[in-house]
């Protein structure tokens, strides 16, 4: 119980991380970072470090968006198309391992 209390309560600080980090002015974007739109039908931005693109379960993601829209991406940056909870789901799995 006590585990998995504290795994929610990592999930909330990374999530918390994200929003602050999406509420920053759009054109910044901390350096080892990089900004992503994610969602199917209304994009929200979100900034998560480049060491996230390596690992195999972001890459899937990756081949969703390649195979979705190509090098074309509507919001002018890297969009992945999925929903929002899934993807704040696999960031707080990465930040914790």
């Amino acid at each position: 119980m006590a585990i998995r209390l504290a795994s929610l309560i990592s999930s909330a600080k990374q999530f918390h991380k994200l929003q602050s980090l999406m509420n920053r002015n759009q054109s910044e974007v901390p350096k080892g970072h990089v900004a992503v739109y994610v969602g199917k039908n209304q994009m929200k931005r979100y900034v998560v470090p480049i060491t996230y693109l390596n690992h195999p379960s972001f890459q899937d993601l990756l081949h969703q968006a390649e195979e979705e829209f190509g090098f074309n991406h509507p919001m002018g940056g890297l969009t992945i198309p999925c929903c929002e909870n899934a993807f704040v789901e696999l960031t707080s799995r990465l930040h914790l391992s």
